[in-house]
């Protein structure tokens, strides 16, 4: 038995008819075909699939879609600002911070969440917060950079 969900991904408010077991991720790729939102281990442990519901990170695969109904959802596509890029994906691309890119908005939606409540974190904080994004890749450092960066830059 489907249900009807209300909710408002990216600012665009969406009347959306799901399966009662189907995810928030799989609604977000295969439903809204947004697909910057990446599937990696489907059990919560890597934060591929981190979007921002009601500004707060959450694992999308862990979240039924009927759970994100009356909900703000923020994924990769809707950071981007009316000045292009937000300050966060121009820190990580002028800081060396994407590799292969599969953790990239995960890690952006986890740092806009915490700069947003502190504009000012520290290493310690930012390393902290994206804690629950595994990258295999870059070793972190050249991420915390670019989130300091961005912190210090952004007004």
């Amino acid at each position: 038995m489907t249900k009807t969900i209300h909710i408002t991904v990216n600012c665009k408010a969406l009347e959306l008819t799901v399966e009662p077991s189907q995810t928030l991720l799989e609604v977000i790729r295969e439903k809204l075909c947004l697909t910057g939102t990446k599937a990696g281990c489907l059990i919560g442990d890597c934060g591929a699939c981190t979007v921002l519901m009601d500004g707060k990170p959450v694992n999308s695969c862990l979240v039924l879609a009927v759970q994100a109904d009356a909900k703000q959802v923020t994924t990769i596509e809707g950071v981007e600002t009316s000045q292009g890029l937000h300050p966060l994906q121009t820190a990580f691309v002028d800081k060396g911070a994407i590799q292969c890119g599969y953790c990239t908005p995960g890690m952006i939606l986890t740092a806009k969440s915490l700069l947003d409540r502190n504009p000012r974190a520290d290493e310690a904080e930012i390393r902290k917060a994206i804690s629950g994004n595994l990258c295999r890749c870059t070793g972190y450092q050249k991420i915390v950079e670019a989130i300091l960066f961005a912190s210090r830059t952004s007004p």
